[in-house]
């Protein structure tokens, strides 16, 4: 038996409402780079459904960029590191740098891909350019007084680079080693959020909060002019200009991507995100790039929510648009196993649910009114079409259109923070701390009180299972309106964190705080096994396989296993599989492959082969 991952459903790019993003692409046009939580995110721009994902950060990180020879990428953090490593192998790290003392803000190469300038938020410094290979001091970030957020670095000789940051002022440099040149302060009245040369080194842009646009001579750093002055009603976030030089790509918080005629000084092109006539902040363009080397005009632009939005030269409307989790997915649950149409379905910290389309690896995101925070639990009915139903700690009940990918009704309140859902025949159970809530066609029909405090519920048909913080499982028969106890289950000495039916039902896996799995029979609550004791912390997520042969468990630490009923002490196991933890696991395609979801916003996949 072998487990090996397939594909990796990347997190959408970590945004900030009124700071910009970078975005990255590499010089062949083919990849995007860009930073979520504590991960680097390399993905094809094509197949959006193939990634890399680079996890040796410790902070939050904030931006990534391509070397131009295409074999590494300097990425930056929130705790001022910069991290220097191999992106077409195994992503075997180079180098790690101390640049600043706070935030990592933007990066630039310079063309022979051998220094790097980082920039940021500091006490003494606020950059610093450095050799990739060494780390060692190739000049100095001179000439600010607040933090940076941009820089770029002109791929011709002779070398000159750009800063700008918060203090309104645009330093140019002459190098290498890189030294200040001029500080430019009076061109802009707010913000600097974007500076970017031109790829043939003539032209220098830079753009602001002050919904500014100036361009510079690429060489002396003369002002040349403003142009659209009034055009974006927002700042302007992101720069990037074409690979012919002759055009840039603006995007700002009105909405708005357009496109530049720099001889002109004119916008050519313009795209509006989002629904028409509604402003949401979700909306906002807080990033862009231009890929180059490709032949189909293509531009990517980021929205406030993490949407990923592909734009083509001369179409109205985006090609495409990328949805995804930017912070941690709390569950996850599967509909139509085996079918043409499976779909994975993921909750996560921030409240969103989003529909993962197993066939493609891409997601959409559950339209209509959302959860406002953390969804603690998803399932699944499978009565008519079926129904997704969710619940949250904002301490509501919502039901999701499978087909319409849209919320139905209004949330319904429940009588305290919900422990976890279930789903029988028809029957909906939500567990509190306190019981059970009962639920039938979207209605609340009755509760069941606990005599101890309730940690986990599952459910199959007309039978229910109750998991407590005092380790007992119950096990109780199903009606409309209420719930009847049938068997006790003294399961270990440790609170029961999940419980899961195998897929007849005759068979209760129940996972504990300590990280053992263990299996009774439902009709007596006899013990299977006890043997499966790998995990190391709590197990958040169990599933069985089709032929309820195998279990699948995830835990908080960061660890998968595959359990054989058959042969107890036999298993698979990925390590590190989610960075600070897995919270979701899944059988699909069959039972022949697993899909995982965690604390790193991802969603992975994995072939399982041999399972007897």
């Amino acid at each position: 038996m072998s487990i090996r991952n397939e594909s990796i459903w990347a997190a959408s790019p970590s945004t900030t409402r009124g700071q910009p993003t970078q975005l990255a692409a590499d010089a062949k046009g083919e990849r995007l780079a860009y930073a979520s939580n504590k991960s680097i995110f390399l993905r094809s721009i094509d197949d959006p459904a193939v990634a890399k994902q680079y996890t040796e950060h410790k902070a939050q990180t904030t931006v990534a960029r391509f070397s131009p020879s295409g074999f590494y990428v300097a990425s930056g953090d929130a705790a001022g590191v910069v991290r220097v490593w191999d992106c077409v192998g195994e992503g075997i790290t180079k180098g790690e740098y101390n640049i600043v003392s706070g935030r990592i803000n933007d990066l630039a190469w310079d063309g022979d891909s051998q220094r790097i300038i980082a920039v940021g938020d500091g006490k003494q410094r606020y950059g610093h350019c450095i050799t990739a290979d060494s780390g060692n001091s190739v000049g100095e970030i001179t000439g600010h007084t607040q933090a940076i957020n941009s820089v770029s670095i002109r791929q011709q000789r002779p070398l000159r680079a750009a800063a700008a940051g918060d203090d309104k002022t645009l330093v140019f440099y002459h190098g290498a080693p890189f030294k200040f040149n001029t500080g430019i302060r009076d061109k802009h009245t707010n913000y600097i959020y974007g500076v970017a040369f031109s790829p043939d080194g003539s032209t220098l842009v830079s753009v602001g909060g002050d919904r500014r646009i100036w361009l510079y001579d690429g060489k002396t750093g003369e002002p040349k002019g403003q142009i659209g002055e009034g055009e974006h009603k927002g700042s302007i976030f992101g720069v990037s200009w074409s690979s012919d030089s002759r055009k840039f790509v603006t995007a700002s918080a009105d909405r708005t991507v357009k496109i530049w005629d720099v001889e002109a000084g004119k916008v050519s092109q313009s795209w509006t995100l989002g629904d028409e006539g509604t402003v949401n902040v979700r909306d906002h363009q807080v990033g862009v790039v231009w890929p180059h080397g490709r032949s189909d005009g293509l531009i990517v632009s980021l929205s406030l929510s993490g949407d990923l939005n592909y734009l083509v030269e001369g179409s109205p409307q985006p090609r495409q648009i990328l949805h995804g989790h930017q912070k941690n997915i709390t569950s996850l649950t599967q509909f139509g196993s085996g079918s043409g149409t499976e779909t994975l379905w993921s909750g996560s910290f921030e409240g969103r649910v989003c529909s993962w389309d197993v066939a493609t690896g891409t997601a959409e995101e559950v339209e209509s009114e959302s959860h406002s925070t953390y969804i603690s639990g998803l399932t699944t009915t499978a009565e008519g079409n079926g129904r997704i139903y969710s619940v949250g700690w904002d301490d509501t009940i919502r039901s999701v259109d499978i087909a319409a990918k849209t919320y139905t009704g209004s949330a319904t309140k429940l009588a305290g923070q919900p422990k976890g859902v279930a789903a029988g025949d028809s029957t909906v159970l939500v567990a509190n701390s306190e019981g059970v809530e009962i639920f039938h066609d979207g209605k609340k029909t009755g509760d069941f009180g606990s005599k101890f405090t309730v940690t986990a519920v599952a459910a199959h048909g007309t039978t229910a299972a109750i998991g407590g913080e005092d380790s007992s499982i119950q096990i109780c028969d199903v009606s409309n309106s209420s719930l009847t106890p049938r068997t006790e289950i003294k399961a270990s000495r440790n609170p029961i964190s999940v419980l899961a039916f195998s897929p007849d039902g005759s068979l209760l896996a129940a996972g504990d705080s300590r990280g053992r799995v263990l299996v009774f029979k439902v009709a007596d609550g006899s013990l299977v096994t006890d043997r499966w004791t790998a995990h190391t912390a709590r197990i958040t997520s169990i599933a069985w396989n089709e032929k309820g042969t195998h279990v699948v468990s995830g835990a908080l630490d960061t660890n998968i296993f595959v359990w054989s009923l058959a042969n107890p002490g036999d298993w698979l196991q990925v390590f590190n599989a989610h960075k600070e933890g897995v919270n979701g696991v899944a059988w699909i395609a069959g039972g022949s492959k697993i899909a995982s979801a965690g604390a790193d916003a991802t969603v992975k996949v994995w072939q399982v082969e041999g399972l007897k």
